[in-house]
């Protein structure tokens, strides 16, 4: 066995091959850019070394930097994590070549398998159903545009090296393949250094299920089940479970038995997942393999109790797979959840900053311990005060439950995405919330177009559905009460004028252009001492008990006697209030004032401050890189037409002008980094 390992690799995957190696008794060494001096794997590995500026392509692409590390700090066996070098098989062979051990598949097979156009070929040629489609490199758009044609609308176009979602587009006509085409190539230059790109047929309504793997050098190759992976934004997994609600046990069998076969054909060890696009009769066909440690691999263990980060260091290192294929369980039933630093109601738009306050919720279960299941875990590389750089992609942490069964994984998770907060960028929890609350979500009837077709127009407060919106108006008045307690036991108030707080309030809840909504709330039985009171909103009475202290952001105790926890903050920056509260539960977030009968009565006199009109400007939708400024002053621009590219975590994002206008002037220049809402453009009136 291995005394030193390198992760050649960032952020959370970092720390969790980290935590694995800490439990073997391995000493790791951690690499990481500039950008990433601070970062939580730096801070967990027992050494790491500095390998360049912030790009990737400049630090985390460079695999000599890697193997200088390797031979600086004495490491045995390289970790590649996902992403980066992972499945290059150039830096797989090379790492061996220098007498290192690379913790995964040997470059023969990520060569013949890790590349998706040889890989179909391999898989054609194995007997293995392909999806329709070219699987060769396309030279030019044009080409592209000729190829899809002759396959018909819609295709898929895909970076041969892409992963991910990176370097992947749909088209449905001759316009979005051109643009497809070109997209596809920035990226996976950008992503993975390898820029070629091909195209096959979109499979309508399909699922995306895909079977783990495990082999060893012995030729002995397991399934370890299937992950259900269709909840996509994009191409982006959002939400994957195991296992899936959709496959038989005759289809889960079949998938494995043929994955296996597929992976000793090129005799496959490590650890490795073998995607297939599944129809609605349970065909399925063979989509390509991921020669890595996937980002869902946590839901595997849940529901196997194996670590696959073990397996993968003891298979490196020569040993046997411990176990038989009719001993791997499928115990429970697990989900996991990615937290990425993005605003949902901006487009899903990168939030890059400082993470103000992280505090997740509380783990039960843990990465590389696999005694404790039926639980909550978070997988994350940052911390409370950490940055979310934009060079990288926009993942905060992975949030995984394991429960008995489906619907109970589904109500953990809506109660540990409850009590996550993260402050200081944005993130995609309330729209977590909203897929795990959707019908057909919970009845497990969905396809990878889910997304696309119940958020065509986008996601939207009001697409948060709650079932309890009084709960919420609840929660603002009993914390309202409690700071107006506090308030009662000020030393020094002048006799005969003490602060009484009677029991009578109105809940104002905030909406948009001075639309306030006004909910009269009785507060009765406060006692501080318990943290108690019962509050009545309209005709319905909320039983609130709980030992919330004032300031914190995490609120929970009992409602009328079940369990709840969410979300308060009074007085923040961004309500602009310094008497406001806010309150998120389930997804849903409301501002409120509370306040006396008299008060309500004068606020609603108050008039409305109309917002300054910004129609005239391109502003940045976000935090980002400006890569490119494609007008001038005085240039006439048609609405639609191409005004600017941002880059941030290593996504494209082209701004486009909303209507026909004249070009005043332009706010920023080419590499300037840009905050969000900064103007880019201005247009004459």
């Amino acid at each position: 066995m291995f005394t030193k390992i390198l992760i050649a690799n960032r952020g959370e995957i970092a720390c969790r091959v980290i935590k694995t190696a800490q439990k073997m008794g391995i000493k790791t060494v951690a690499v990481y850019s500039d950008a990433d001096k601070d970062a939580r794997h730096v801070m967990l590995a027992d050494e790491a070394v500095n390998i360049g500026p912030a790009p990737s392509r400049e630090s985390y692409l460079l695999a000599d930097k890697i193997i200088a590390a390797c031979k600086q700090t004495g490491a045995q066996a390289v970790h590649p994590g996902y992403g980066f070098l992972s499945e290059n098989a150039e830096f797989s062979k090379r790492v061996e070549e220098e007498g290192i051990v690379f913790i995964g598949p040997k470059h023969y097979s990520i060569g013949a398998m890790g590349d998706k156009i040889e890989s179909k070929k391999l898989a054609g040629a194995a007997g293995v159903n392909c999806i329709p489609g070219v699987n060769a490199a396309i030279e030019t758009a044009e080409r592209a545009v000729e190829i899809a044609k002759g396959i018909g609308y819609p295709v898929m176009i895909k970076a041969s090296a892409g992963g991910g979602g990176k370097g992947l587009r749909v088209a449905f006509n001759d316009k979005e393949a051109f643009e497809g085409f070109t997209s596809c190539r920035n990226e996976a230059r950008n992503s993975f250094g390898d820029d070629r790109v091909f195209i096959e047929k979109f499979v309508e309504e399909p699922r995306h299920i895909e079977i783990q793997l495990i082999g060893d050098a012995h030729g002995n190759v397991l399934y370890l089940n299937e992950r259900e992976c269709s909840i996509q934004r994009r191409h982006q997994k959002v939400i994957e479970e195991a296992p899936s609600p959709f496959i038989s046990e005759a289809t889960r069998k079949a998938m494995g038995e043929q994955a296996v076969a597929l992976a000793k054909a090129v005799k496959y060890q490590s650890a490795g997942t073998v995607e297939f696009v599944v129809g609605k009769d349970q065909s399925f066909y063979f989509l390509e393999m991921n020669t890595r440690l996937q980002v869902e691999h946590p839901v595997t263990e849940c529901i196997t109790g194996l670590d696959l980060v073990e397996l993968m260091i003891r298979v490196a290192a020569g040993e046997k797979l411990p176990l038989t294929q009719d001993q791997v369980k499928r115990d429970g039933w697990a989900i996991e959840c990615r937290i990425n630093a993005e605003d949902p109601f901006r487009g899903f738009l990168p939030s890059t900053g400082r993470l103000v306050r992280f505090q997740p919720p509380t783990e039960t279960m843990f990465a590389s311990d696999v005694s404790k299941w039926q639980g909550v875990r978070v997988d994350t590389g940052v911390q409370d005060g950490g940055e979310i750089p934009m060079f990288y992609d926009s993942m905060i942490a992975k949030l995984i439950v394991h429960g008995k069964d489906r619907l109970e994984a589904i109500a953990k998770m809506r109660e540990a995405l409850n009590g996550f907060v993260i402050r200081g960028v944005s993130s995609n929890i309330p729209f977590q919330a909203a897929l795990l609350a959707h019908p057909k979500f919970v009845a497990g009837d969905f396809n990878t177009g889910f997304i696309a077709e119940h958020y065509a127009q986008g996601f939207r407060a009001e697409d948060v559905p709650h079932d309890d919106a009084d709960l919420l108006v609840a929660i603002a008045a009993f914390v309202h009460r409690r700071y107006r307690g506090r308030a009662t036991a000020i030393s020094g108030q002048l006799e005969g004028h003490e602060i009484a707080v009677g029991e009578d309030f109105v809940v104002v809840t905030l909406g948009k252009e001075g639309q306030h909504v006004t909910s009269p709330v009785v507060v009765t039985e406060f006692d501080a001492k318990s943290g108690s009171s019962s509050i009545r909103v309209g005709t319905r009475c909320y039983k609130l008990c709980s030992k919330y202290r004032l300031g914190e952001v995490r609120i929970s105790g009992t409602c009328n006697g079940a369990p709840f926890t969410a979300q308060v903050e009074r007085g923040s920056v961004a309500l602009k209030n310094p008497l406001a509260i806010r309150v998120a539960h389930n997804g849903t977030q409301i501002d409120t004032l509370v306040l006396s009968q008299r008060a309500a009565e004068l606020y609603a006199l108050m008039p409305y401050k109309v917002p300054p009109d910004m129609s005239r400007y391109v502003l940045s939708p976000m935090p980002g890189l400006l890569v490119e400024v494609a007008v001038q002053p005085g240039q006439k621009v048609q609405a639609g037409e191409r005004v600017a590219v941002i880059e941030a975590m290593k996504m494209e994002n082209v701004l486009f002008a909303m209507a026909d206008g004249v070009v005043s002037k332009v706010l920023a220049t080419k590499g300037e980094s840009l905050a969000v809402d900064q103007p880019i453009v201005e247009f004459a009136v």
